[in-house]
C-alpha cells in the first residue's frame, strides 16, 4: 500500500549494474598459469600471487612471467605492484593500488 518501494528498486538496479569485483589469492607455481591470471583480471578479479614457488624453480621464469603480466596489466588498464617480498597484486581497470607518497593525488 506504500509507494516508498520505488526508490529501493532504483538502488537495487544500480547495484546490480556495477560489475562485481572478486579477490583471488593463490601461489604462482609455473608460467603456464599466465593465461588463467589474465582471464581472471579481465573478469574483474583482483589477483594476489605468491611468487615464491616459481622463484624457487626458476628466477628467470619468474622475471619473464612478471614482465608479461606487467605488460598485459598496463595495456588492459589495470594496476600491478609488489606486496612485500613474496607477493604481487594485479587489479582490473577501475581499481588502483595506493603507493603512499608515490601515488598521484589527482582529483
Amino acid at each position: 500500500m506504500s509507494n516508498s518501494g520505488g526508490g529501493a528498486h532504483a538502488t537495487a538496479e544500480t547495484v546490480r549494474a556495477a560489475p562485481q569485483i572478486l579477490l583471488k589469492a593463490f601461489p604462482l607455481k609455473n608460467p603456464e598459469e599466465i593465461a588463467h591470471i589474465k582471464e581472471d583480471v579481465k573478469n574483474h578479479t583482483i589477483v594476489i600471487l605468491k611468487i615464491t614457488p616459481l622463484a624457487q624453480k626458476s628466477v628467470e621464469g619468474l622475471k619473464s612471467t612478471i614482465e608479461e603480466l606487467t605488460d598485459f596489466t598496463i595495456a588492459f588498464g589495470g594496476d600491478i605492484a609488489r606486496l612485500g617480498e613474496e607477493r604481487i597484486v594485479i587489479t582490473p581497470p577501475g581499481v588502483k593500488i595506493w603507493r603512499g607518497e608515490k601515488s598521484t593525488s589527482e582529483s
